[in-house]
């Protein structure tokens, strides 16, 4: 096995920190990471780095997971059962799967990371969340090296969620994802943020899955930055829900402000609106800030410490807390 030494991560994360991995190994094998998990337990992850901020310098052995490959595992005339490896790029996969004519996660498109991370944070956009997909993870257990397998009822899928955020957090390593995608008579989901006005511009009617993942790609491209341009880790904040009664008392002195229905009794509120209407919105200070375009994404203009950006989230979230009441949710993982 290659362990490599004093190794950066800074092309290991979206956010660009440029932190030091005293040891660093890359594992491309299910075997690969079963041998190595018999001599070394006390590890740190790293996938496709996308939903984390690095705040110092890693001493445990830093695991890069970087397990390729994608199976058909069957299908019929409506449908297609997919095992993917938790290596792979999720937007890659996705234009895949829209390019296959596969349904189901086309409203996914240029969501930042890998494959093997998505069921840990249960991602979404557009209405559309990973687990209304997913129908099996494998995952390695570390204490073991054993491989077990969660449905998707064992995984406990949350906004944002699931339980390898909590019950089994730090306890399993996620080796592949299976998927259950529609090949007819696909569920489209277009009337979510601006998906409509933007197939609406484009003259489009009746929308494929390439036109509403093209739609997509040109919402995320022109409020979110290109980490590989400016580092980030997409939306850094999670939106809030609020009780009915919080969300009118607030509408009496906004009464503009957006709102998504969540049940007779809550409000989801965006988390960008709060921030932008802080006044924090395009805010830059020194290497670090606010993006221009989307107040929820935080963003290294360069050379910024991961605790620079951690101490304006805090400083974000006690802001937003004094004037509007609402606790904002830190959605990126900080490693501290």
């Amino acid at each position: 096995m290659n362990i490599q030494e004093n190794i950066s991560l800074k092309y290991y994360n979206t956010f660009g920190i440029d932190v030091t991995a005293k040891r660093f190994i890359s594992i491309d094998s299910v075997y690969q990471l079963q041998q190595l998990l018999k001599i070394e337990k006390d590890i740190f992850l790293i996938s496709g780095g996308s939903n984390m901020l690095l705040t110092k310098d890693i001493n445990k052995l830093v695991v890069h997971i970087n397990i390729k490959g994608i199976v058909i595992d069957r299908e019929d005339d409506n449908n297609v059962h997919l095992t993917v490896n938790s290596g792979e790029n999720w937007h890659e996969f996705a234009l895949w799967c829209v390019s296959q004519n596969y349904g189901g996660i086309e409203n996914l498109s240029l969501i930042p990371g890998n494959v093997g991370t998505c069921p840990i944070q249960n991602i979404g956009a557009y209405g559309v969340e990973v687990k209304d997909t997913i129908t099996k993870v494998e995952a390695i257990e570390i204490a073991s090296g054993k491989l077990v397998q969660f449905s998707n009822e064992e995984c406990k899928f949350g906004y944002r969620n699931s339980i390898f955020k909590n019950d089994a957090k730090g306890k399993y390593i996620l080796t592949s994802v299976s998927f259950q995608l529609t090949k007819t008579n696909h569920n489209l989901n277009t009337s979510y943020g601006a998906i409509e006005t933007e197939l609406a511009s484009k003259g489009i009617e009746k929308p494929t899955l390439k036109d509403i993942s093209d739609a997509v790609i040109a919402i995320r491209k022109s409020k979110l930055p290109d980490p590989k341009e400016i580092g980030n880790s997409g939306s850094f904040f999670k939106n809030p829900v609020i009780t009915k009664n919080q969300f009118l008392d607030i509408q009496k002195e906004y009464p503009k402000i957006p709102s998504y229905t969540v049940s007779d009794s809550e409000t989801k509120i965006p988390a960008g609106w709060l921030i932008e209407q802080a006044g924090f919105k395009g805010k830059r200070f020194r290497d670090y800030g606010v993006h221009t375009k989307q107040a929820l994404v935080l963003v290294n203009y360069g050379n910024a410490s991961g605790e620079e950006i951690y101490q304006l989230a805090q400083k974000i979230q006690a802001t937003i807390l004094d004037k509007f009441g609402i606790t904002l949710e830190i959605e990126v993982n900080v490693i501290h």
